[in-house]
């Protein structure tokens, strides 16, 4: 069974906690993470970079000098591709690049990404985070004393306004609710640490899914 260092809210290891088999122990599937970490970057695209083509720019209506006879090169407008401020050819237009992957295989990426993180040890369990007031200097020093600055995936069930303002001017930090865990965030942090209450709604939601 896979196992995860254990601290308290100090920063201080108290042990060894364990770890969902189903969850944190599967294979993991590297094409499947690939698949999924490029359809969640690509859905974040806007795609609305837009250029104009030669139908579409204003001006150029009338033949700027006779077909033949003065010795330059033959043009028909001078909103032609090899003017300046002529259209573009093949230029972008507005496009959606969203894609979707079956559904059944969400939650498989999932556990190969949790799974990948446990099996490379950087898995981190804190049995609570709680801020009487915002605090970043006594919050980084928790987190640095757990991770050691490394850059971090913080997740907790629900997140409290003191926590979040504790943490947002630590620039290796991302706080990210449980309900809203995902492969990509999960892969593009060298560790993830979990509160305790997040790991027990992590893994009843990912073992049954």
């Amino acid at each position: 069974m896979p196992k995860a260092p254990l601290y308290n809210s100090e920063g201080t290891r108290i042990g060894e906690i364990d770890l969902n088999e189903s969850v944190f122990g599967a294979e993991v599937k590297e094409a499947l993470l690939h698949q999924v970490v490029v359809m969640q970057l690509a859905n974040k695209r806007r795609g609305t970079a837009s250029t104009k083509t030669i139908s579409e720019v204003s001006g150029g209506g009338r033949k700027p000098w006779r077909q033949k006879g003065t010795g330059r090169a033959r043009q028909g407008s001078t909103r032609s591709p090899l003017w300046p401020g002529g259209g573009i050819n093949f230029g972008p237009k507005p496009r959606d690049y969203s894609f979707r992957i079956p559904k059944s295989a969400r939650p498989v990426a999932m556990r190969s990404a949790l799974s990948a993180k446990a099996g490379d040890d950087e898995i981190a369990v804190v049995e609570e985070l709680q801020m009487r007031e915002p605090k970043t200097k006594a919050m980084h020093s928790v987190l640095d004393k757990i991770t050691g600055g490394s850059k971090v995936l913080l997740v907790v069930k629900d997140a409290d306004d003191n926590v979040k303002k504790s943490v947002r001017n630590i620039p290796w930090v991302q706080l990210i609710e449980s309900k809203r865990l995902n492969v990509y965030d999960v892969l593009n942090n060298e560790r993830v640490l979990f509160t305790k209450d997040a790991l027990q709604t992590v893994e009843e939601v990912w073992a049954n899914a």
